[in-house]
């Protein structure tokens, strides 16, 4: 059986699949896209104690190299397979919805597209995005979504969603959600992104701003664009702060949206005060449906 802990951003999804793992002989494959690469640690928050549990797919490239929803695909698959091969429990563990549906459904890619459209702007992308698909429910917003689905139908001839409506599971799996109320929620991604600059955000976003990169894989997760504007002088440390905070609090409502939209999932509400109760409740659900 594989095991799926998602959710949105600061639910305790880390700390919750490190226990699971320990408990039912586990190893974690990563399910973030933006941990999938080198030096990018307190952005993309990157746990680094693993609690002697094997960890896959962390840490595997240079940021200046791409990586697609279709090489994750063939990776996490191999890593899942191995995993059980060895009479071991894999558990996804990430928030890239597309990352988790890839792995797991039949999606079939006939091969691989990787255009990055640079230069052009949310607005013409979404526009292209209609006209293959207007049956989409990918925000306007949502640019790496929205590319990742031009790449869909570039490289298979169809829509994705019309690929989603049809996509069955290759795995027997558990879809486990952890959730919180929304202002709980949101007070938590503030806490961390100040907890981010206190273990030292600014100085890591300065080291890649001096770089010179600009790919993909440095642009997309929060914290860096918004650093690097302050570097550039357009806005003051405070206002790239609160950018930070605000697209951490959007993303996780996307994240939500996706989820509620494209998953099954058991949710089960984060308990903060005493996280040991959640473990036990989401063990306890995970034994009943083995």
């Amino acid at each position: 059986m594989v095991i799926v802990i998602t959710g949105p951003t600061a639910v305790g999804k880390t700390d919750l699949s490190l226990d699971i793992a320990s408990k039912l002989n586990g190893e974690i494959i990563n399910a973030d896209s933006t941990q999938i690469y080198k030096g990018m640690e307190i952005a993309t928050n990157k746990e680094s104690d693993t609690k002697g549990i094997s960890h896959h797919l962390f840490d595997m490239l240079d940021v200046t190299k791409n990586y697609t929803v279709f090489d994750y695909q063939m990776d996490a698959r191999k890593c899942i397979d191995d995993i059980l091969a060895r009479g071991k429990t894999p558990i996804l563990v990430g928030g890239t919805g597309l990352y988790i549906k890839a792995a797991l459904y039949d999606y079939e890619f006939k091969d691989k597209a990787d255009n990055d459209y640079e230069g052009v702007s949310n607005d013409e992308l979404y526009k292209k995005l209609l006209e293959i698909d207007p049956d989409t429910n990918i925000h306007l917003n949502n640019r790496v979504r929205i590319i990742s689905a031009l790449n869909y139908y570039e490289a298979n001839g169809k829509p994705f969603s019309q690929k989603q409506k049809n996509d069955k599971l290759l795995y027997d799996t558990l879809f486990i959600g952890l959730t919180t109320e929304r202002d709980i929620l949101y007070y938590k991604i503030n806490q961390r992104v100040d907890k981010m600059f206190t273990l030292g955000l600014e100085k890591e976003a300065k080291d890649l701003y001096d770089s010179g990169v600009r790919t993909k894989a440095v642009m997309t997760p929060i914290g860096y664009k918004e650093l690097f504007e302050y570097f550039d002088g357009n806005i003051s440390m405070e206002e790239a702060t609160e950018l930070i905070k605000q697209r951490s609090r959007h993303y996780a409502k996307r994240q939500y949206t996706w989820f509620n939209n494209q998953m099954d999932l058991k949710w089960f509400k984060t308990n903060y005060e005493d996280f040991s109760k959640t473990q036990d409740e989401v063990l306890e659900y995970i034994k009943s449906n083995s």
